[in-house]
């Protein structure tokens, strides 16, 4: 798989609409896995303000509910959207559940994985929230492991140089 496939991997909303990364318009994205009972769930909140801080610059945080780690995001599709815009606002694109990991591991993670992190380590999802930046050409700019606030000075610093570069 080229890295320019990335953002034409179809796709489906929480909603059920056929979707592509490439077809949210953005010129910067911030890929997360995300789950609604996990310690880092509140995470949701700075993903929100990051989003909405940049959405006007051709920024978006795109998210994308699994179920792989310890159960945490057991809701359906309507059980999840119904959480996220009324626990935290959440107006950036979500994704149906996926597999991030493992054999079913969707074709956006298999493309993702194959990445590294700052430390140059590549391979599995850590946990929920880990964060991949890409570009509208679907290139992986950086990778955060979970534990990587989103409003930390790293991911903003990634975020305002890409979009410099956009």
């Amino acid at each position: 798989m080229t890295q320019t496939a990335l953002t034409d991997i179809g796709l489906h909303t929480l909603a059920g609409e056929p979707a592509t990364l490439g077809g949210l318009g953005a010129k910067v994205l911030l890929v997360v896995n995300v789950a609604s009972k996990c310690g880092l769930t509140p995470q949701y909140e700075g993903l929100e303000r990051l989003h909405r801080r940049y959405v006007d610059r051709g920024f978006t945080v795109v998210g994308f509910p699994c179920n792989q780690f310890a159960g945490q995001e057991p809701g359906s599709e309507e059980e999840i959207a119904r959480f996220c815009s009324t626990t935290y606002g959440v107006s950036f694109p979500m994704f149906t559940k996926i597999e991030v990991n493992g054999p079913n591991r969707h074709p956006v993670y298999a493309e993702l994985t194959r990445h590294p992190d700052a430390d140059g380590e590549a391979g599995d999802v850590q946990w929920n929230f880990e964060k991949f930046l890409i570009d509208d050409r679907g290139r992986v700019l950086a990778r955060f492991r979970p534990r990587t606030e989103p409003e930390s000075a790293e991911i903003i610093e990634a975020v305002e140089t890409a979009l410099a570069r956009a």
